[in-house]
């Protein structure tokens, strides 16, 4: 096993051709990893991503293998995955403004280009919801709008139409389910590649507290902050240091920690229906592919077969060039594993 890549919260190994996903219990905010560790939040953040990556399996391909064929040192925290060639763009899906989107929206009334009503507030829930990409190819090294012409401009019109298409269908999905469990997914973030085949894969994490803002549905309550199963509730605490959002990070205190490891746990379990048990094995090799991922994983492929020809709705080919040349800086492992 090769470690091959060290993110601020994530590494990345490889094994017998495959990567090795793993999730640490590092945090970051605003791009600075601090010191202190969340018991179980990389575990909580794996789980859920592979529970979403099974009940999305349907919309788009994943890069999910197995999520317990990984070494045994990781337990709960790994994910074995297929191999991508990343693309460059950070697909943020917003159905709610908040964050960067509302500070965007209060300078120029749009967020990625988009133009939005006037009088919107904090917390209010957008008449639909918006596709606004970003990037973190830029002179800053953190995260910047760019529009959809911006991401034509870099991949072509046909992925990018893909992308802002799966970004929105992954997130109605996606929030249409926890709505059922009386959670409100605010926002995400995305990011997808193309495996061996150039099939348009989903990569990285899905839907996790990392990724997205949830929110108690019956506290929502627009105007002003809201109460954050997720990563926000750090970021939140950490604005109220003298704190110059540069490294070192300072240490997070012991209820803080607490109170943070408590709104990972109790939005995993409010998701999924399952009692979260530090410790304990999620045994589901492959039920975490769609079905017929699976089925291609076990069996030889004919040769000038694509094994991974995808399905559904929409054609999901290479970019318009027919080439990955087209990807900005491409890489074969996650993007942003920070």
């Amino acid at each position: 096993m090769k470690h091959i890549h060290a993110g601020k919260v994530r590494d990345l190994y490889e094994l017998d051709g495959d990567i090795i996903l793993v999730a640490s219990d590092r945090v970051s905010v605003y791009d600075v990893t601090l010191p202190t560790a969340i018991p179980d939040k990389g575990a909580l953040l794996t789980q859920l991503s592979a529970w979403w990556f099974r009940e999305l399996g349907d919309v788009v391909p994943n890069h999910v293998i197995s999520t317990t064929d990984v070494p045994a040192e990781f337990g709960r925290n790994a994910l074995r995955c297929k191999p991508l060639e990343m693309i460059q763009v950070e697909c943020i899906a917003r159905g709610y403004l908040a964050g960067l989107g509302l500070r965007e929206y209060q300078k120029h009334g749009t967020v990625s280009g988009v133009p939005l009503p006037a009088g919107l507030v904090e917390g209010s829930k957008l008449p639909e919801p918006i596709f606004t990409p970003t990037t973190k190819i830029s002179d800053t090294g953190h995260d910047e709008f760019i529009t959809f012409d911006d991401v034509v401009d870099q991949v072509g019109r046909e992925t990018a139409e893909q992308l802002r298409d799966l970004t929105i269908e992954i997130y109605q999905r996606g929030a249409a389910r926890a709505e059922q469990t009386g959670i409100i997914i605010a926002d995400t973030k995305f990011e997808f590649g193309r495996d061996a085949d150039g099939t348009l894969t989903l990569g990285d994490e899905v839907l996790t507290s990392d990724s997205s803002r949830f929110w108690p549905a019956d506290q929502w309550k627009p105007g002003g902050p809201q109460f954050a199963f997720d990563k926000q509730f750090v970021r939140d605490w950490s604005s109220t240091l003298e704190w110059d959002r540069t490294p070192p990070g300072p240490e997070v205190p012991a209820d803080i920690v607490e109170a943070t490891r408590q709104r990972y746990t109790d939005v995993y379990e409010r998701i999924t229906g399952e009692t979260w048990t530090p410790g304990a094995r999620h045994d589901r090799s492959m039920g975490h592919l769609p079905s017929r991922q699976a089925r291609q994983r076990r069996r030889p492929t004919p040769p000038g077969t694509r094994r991974d020809a995808p399905t559904g709705r929409r054609p999901r080919g290479r970019t318009n060039s027919g080439s990955p040349q087209t990807l900005v800086q491409p890489r074969r492992h996650p993007h942003a594993l920070t």
